[in-house]
């Protein structure tokens, strides 16, 4: 395949994957919003999972809560450096369509947090597993983006 058709196919991808996260965060957040009051929940499985409207002002988990500004330059730095690191090295190598689609998930999801600090000051949160703390769309594809990468990052022994 000719490097220009890769090229185009590989922003394709990347983009599909940031919009359709960005979305897909966007209208959960709206429906749970709209479906529950605040800490209120809908029992899916009693005691094993919930949703459950929470309103996040820290990071993630719930961490470092009401640090408002910070939680917002921060966000905007990594997208920064995000978006250069893929432009970065699909233009010095060839960047495997597995860590295109991963790097779109981690953009996607902290655009999703960044749209809820920006215009609300806290992340919409609803997923509820009960041993963990409350989460989104959002987070999860950051955590399954970061966790593709960790994963082809681990060096496999074929002996």
């Amino acid at each position: 395949m000719n490097d220009l058709k890769r090229s185009k196919i590989d922003i394709v991808i990347f983009l599909s994957g940031v919009f359709g996260v960005v979305i897909v965060d966007r209208l959960s957040k709206i429906f749970f919003s709209h479906l529950l009051d605040l800490n209120e929940s809908l029992i899916v499985v009693k005691n094993v999972f919930h949703f459950t409207l929470v309103h996040n002002t820290g990071i993630a988990f719930g961490l470092l809560k009401d640090c408002g500004f910070v939680f917002i330059i921060i966000p905007l730095v990594l997208t920064g450096l995000l978006i250069y690191n893929v432009y970065y090295y699909r233009h010095t190598q060839q960047l495997s369509r597995i860590y295109i689609a991963a790097f779109s998930l981690i953009l996607g999801g902290a655009i999703g947090n960044l749209i809820d600090r920006i215009y609300l000051g806290y992340v919409i949160d609803f997923i509820d597993f009960r041993i963990w703390p409350v989460f989104n769309i959002a987070d999860s594809a950051i955590t399954i983006g970061a966790g593709i990468i960790l994963f082809k990052c681990i060096p496999s022994h074929k002996d």
